[in-house]
């Protein structure tokens, strides 16, 4: 099944509608009382994301399932260009711009499309480092996966007071808590979050 997409917007626009579609999801398929909740819970962190971008930014939400699992999608068009791709890197591997805090607000960093045209802005190197799979295309498409990044911490805990850190905000977020898998990937100038999910019926 996959449901109709809304255009949402970081001003507020139609994400009460996406919010009751994935009522209506819970609803149509007959999940339990406790898998309802997580489903509209992270349909709200998701809508919480993409609040909080700044400027106006349109996005498309929709749900799909695969048997019991269920994903969250939100597509948003991005100004990425190649050099703005070198400047993440980069910023990725020496750590500047340490702004962003916690997993989502550290995600919507990705999709924010505001501010100067030609500064990428992004948060501690862990969160990039290690984590995404890289092409060897001129786009540089990429992919950045929470159970990477998860592992990446891991490992580096015991000896990096940033990692440590990282570590905490991970273990507060809600996504992190009620989500089996995010990804979030840019491909052209499109980026996408993907919230995964194992729910039950009743």
């Amino acid at each position: 099944m996959i449901t109709d997409k809304i255009i949402v917007s970081s001003k507020g626009n139609q994400m009460e509608t996406a919010l009751k579609q994935a009522e209506k999801v819970a609803a149509y398929k007959e999940l339990d009382a406790r898998s309802a909740l997580q489903l509209r819970l992270l349909a709200e962190e998701m809508m919480g994301m993409m609040r909080s971008i700044t400027g106006e930014t349109r996005g498309t939400f929709w749900i799909e399932d695969d048997g019991d699992t269920y994903q969250l999608h939100l597509q948003v068009d991005t100004r990425m260009n190649s050099e703005k791709r070198d400047q993440l890197i980069a910023a990725s591997t020496t750590g500047k711009n340490e702004s962003a805090k916690g997993l989502m607000g550290r995600l919507r960093d990705i999709f924010d499309r505001s501010g100067d045209e030609d500064v990428v802005t992004y948060s501690n190197p862990l969160f990039l480092s290690g984590s995404l799979d890289y092409s060897s295309t001129p786009m540089l498409d990429w992919e950045w996966t929470m159970s990477k990044y998860e592992t990446e911490l891991a490992s580096r805990i015991k000896d990096d007071e940033e990692a440590r850190k990282a570590w905490d905000e991970l273990e507060k977020s809600v996504v992190h808590s009620v989500a089996d898998e995010v990804r979030v990937s840019i491909k052209g100038q499109r980026a996408e979050m993907i919230i995964y999910k194992k729910l039950t019926n009743a």
